[in-house]
């Protein structure tokens, strides 16, 4: 599956990609992850991404001619500006004003061939890309960061890590996938901590008492 990123932090996706998880999973061929350098599609010697809102008001709009040049780059609009028809590709906008990612969005993302993530930054990005350029807008939660990037990089890993073969242990995989987040307590050595004690049921190498015990836990 292959994954692009839109940002003007590209160092800040290959860095995260490179490591752990997402690092090895490229390794084995079973994701690729492209930082899209908005800067690279900017065409003034400043590299200029972003302008002045019209009306006024605070803060920096970026510019839809970059955001359209890279996502053209991409293969995801045709020359004319207007946007390829596809099935097995998604254009995601991250935005303080999109629906909250979940573990179903995740689900379904991983079916695709591609899914393309666009990062924002400074007050906002034109209007115009909301409208045209993009499948859908998503949040990461309700809260504001100064960036898309951390956001793009959180739906990244949820989706790989669905890819067959990127965890390594499809029961984890399964597991996960059927409570949706939901968690319960984990152990390990020492047996015996601080005078507390790991439950007694997780000892008794009874796996069906053990993941009735699970069950009963997930919070």
């Amino acid at each position: 599956m292959r994954f692009s990123v839109v940002t003007i932090f590209p160092e800040l996706i290959t860095g995260y990609c490179s490591e752990s998880i997402l690092g090895r999973a490229q390794q084995k061929n079973l994701i690729d992850v492209n930082a899209v350098n908005v800067r690279d599609f900017a065409t003034d010697k400043h590299h200029t991404v972003d302008d002045s809102p019209y009306g006024g008001g605070p803060g920096m709009v970026l510019r839809p001619d970059v955001i359209a040049s890279a996502l053209a780059s991409l293969g995801v609009l045709k020359k004319n500006g207007e946007r390829r028809k596809e099935k097995k590709r998604r254009v995601i906008l991250l935005s303080p004003r999109g629906k909250q990612f979940d573990q179903r969005m995740a689900e379904r993302f991983a079916k695709l061939d591609a899914l393309v993530l666009i990062s924002g930054r400074y007050e906002g990005i034109d209007q115009r890309v909301h409208d045209h350029m993009i499948d859908e807008e998503i949040s990461v939660g309700p809260y504001v960061l100064a960036g898309g990037e951390l956001g793009a990089l959180a739906i990244l890993e949820a989706v790989a890590r669905l890819i067959p073969g990127v965890l390594g242990n499809e029961e984890s995989l399964v597991e996960e996938t059927h409570t949706s987040g939901k968690e319960y307590p984990h152990y390990t050595r020492p047996e015996i901590f601080n005078k507390r004690h790991v439950p007694e049921i997780l000892l008794s190498g009874d796996h069906k008492k053990i993941q009735e015990w699970r069950r009963k836990m997930q919070k």
